[in-house]
């Protein structure tokens, strides 16, 4: 399973180095659904694993007093000083990276990659559809600490896809959307 996860992030990250290659000058610079950042930010985070040391992150990390939100946020915003251009290659270059998150292992690094694409097509209305599945390992893989993590309010709420054989939560109001609506709801993303 591993490899086939492996497999799935390297397909998505193609898929978003091919879909950013045709983006313009303004669509890098708009928001994204990230909150404070464009989606050059959310492609600079992205492809920190790829560009920076350890060391960097480690004193990112340490200047930030452990919180790294704190410290991504930090590194995100001096990264997308960069040309989009070379953003881009980082990341036509390193499709095959082996990089997981702390703890995440590949499922977290297609989450990872997921998520943040989303937050870019959402944001520029862009209508891309994650093959369900890529989805559906992440989804499989939500839990209530991601919620608590994301600060999403989804208490009393069931979500239910209606594109997938997907539920999360047990509450009385049942919301019916999409599987990667309900995934970027999951994230805490506003989507309106």
């Amino acid at each position: 399973m591993t490899e086939e996860i492996r497999a799935a992030v390297a397909a998505e990250r193609r898929d978003l180095a091919e879909l950013l290659s045709g983006l313009t000058d303004e669509q890098w610079q708009a928001p994204s659904l990230c909150e404070g950042w464009t989606v050059k930010h959310v492609v600079a985070h992205t492809t920190l694993p790829f560009h920076s040391s350890g060391k960097r992150v480690l004193w990112e990390m340490l200047k930030s007093a452990g919180r790294f939100n704190h410290a991504s946020d930090r590194m995100a915003r001096a990264d997308a000083l960069r040309p989009a251009s070379e953003l881009l290659d980082v990341l036509k270059n390193n499709v095959d990276h082996p990089w997981t998150p702390p703890g995440g292992g590949p499922a977290g690094a297609l989450s990872h990659e997921i998520i943040h694409g989303l937050d870019i097509t959402v944001a520029l209305g862009l209508g891309r559809v994650v093959p369900h599945d890529r989805l559906r390992i992440v989804l499989d893989g939500m839990k209530p600490a991601n919620v608590k993590y994301f600060k999403a309010d989804l208490d009393g709420k069931r979500l239910q896809a209606t594109d997938l054989d997907w539920a999360f939560g047990d509450g009385p109001q049942k919301i019916e959307a999409p599987a990667q609506e309900l995934l970027l709801m999951i994230c805490g993303r506003r989507l309106s």
